[in-house]
């Protein structure tokens, strides 16, 4: 190996390496005319380290992402990353920065287990079905959503969609076009039956926001919007025919007066509109559920539809 080759060769790896948070493929060195004993040379030397088979880190950095780099390569020209791996990438559902595995959709035949990767097989994954997140390969949030309705409860899933449309990731034809195409896959239904409810998926910022929702629902009483923006003001959860609002509130949002006294000012704005503001704390939803409800069924009942 003359050093000519060598210097071309490193300088391969590292513009590769750049673009892809710091990890490439034997088969993208071999496409770009790098020789088996040129990459065998550059593993042993340990310039080139494993990460899969035929999937290398290069240098001793590991950029944020690249974990699903990594994974994605290994699906080949086909492989993306996908469904909670995908709804991480996309910010649509929190907590996966330390997961053990990667989830990636490979079209076509097993290519067998990997270490640290969680492969979904498909017949098929259609160009639009494929979207790129900071250089990653990433299913589209439609095809996310429609993923993830398969493998996680009914509330993530939905959390989800929520998060997808407060941040104008995706719309519900495109969701609707998705569920066309493929009537038949689980969790489907799910999903129809969000875009159908009046009220649309529900979407909470806190435990309490998500424990209040929790019994609403086992309450089985009028299903409210959530995080609705009214006269300017963004309101936890509203029951628009009654013109009833409810605000979770915790020591975080009011431990100081000047918040207690913003808080009560918009609560006399919005009085002002038509809206009574029914205010619930974390003490009342998680120690005392069943007077929290009757409290807002009691103000559901006196309030003109």
């Amino acid at each position: 190996m003359d050093s000519t080759s060598g210097r071309r060769a490193d300088e391969v790896i590292a513009e590769l390496a750049a673009r892809q948070h710091g990890v490439v493929a034997r088969r993208q060195l071999l496409a770009a005319g790098l020789s088996p004993g040129l990459i065998q040379a550059r593993v042993a030397a340990r310039r080139l380290l494993p990460v899969h088979r035929g999937v290398y880190q290069v240098g001793p950095l590991t950029p944020p992402r690249q974990k699903e780099m990594a994974a994605a390569l290994v699906g080949g020209r086909g492989g993306v990353v996908s469904h909670r791996s995908a709804a991480s990438l996309w910010e649509i559902l929190p907590g996966r920065s330390n997961a053990t595995r990667v989830d990636i959709t490979v079209p076509g035949a097993d290519r067998g287990r990997r270490p640290g990767i969680r492969p979904h097989r498909v017949h098929r994954l259609e160009p639009d079905e494929v979207a790129i997140v900071d250089g990653v390969p990433v299913t589209t949030p439609a095809r996310t959503v429609l993923d993830l309705a398969g493998v996680v409860s009914f509330r993530e899933m939905e959390q989800a969609l929520a998060r997808a449309e407060r941040r104008d990731l995706l719309t519900r034809e495109e969701l609707e076009s998705l569920l066309d195409r493929y009537p038949k896959r689980a969790g489907s239904q799910r999903i129809r039956a969000l875009l159908r409810a009046e009220t649309g998926p529900a979407f909470t910022r806190s435990e309490a926001e998500e424990r209040f929702l929790t019994l609403v629902r086992k309450a089985r009483l009028p299903e409210p919007e959530t995080n609705v923006v009214v006269a300017g003001y963004e309101l936890d959860f509203l029951w628009c025919r009654q013109r009833l609002a409810a605000e979770i509130d915790g020591y975080a949002f009011h431990s100081s007066k000047r918040t207690f006294e913003r808080d009560r000012r918009r609560d006399v704005d919005l009085a002002a509109r038509g809206i009574q503001v029914l205010r619930m704390t974390w003490r009342q939803i998680v120690k005392e559920p069943e007077a929290a409800l009757v409290r807002l069924a009691q103000a559901l009942a006196v309030r003109p539809a």
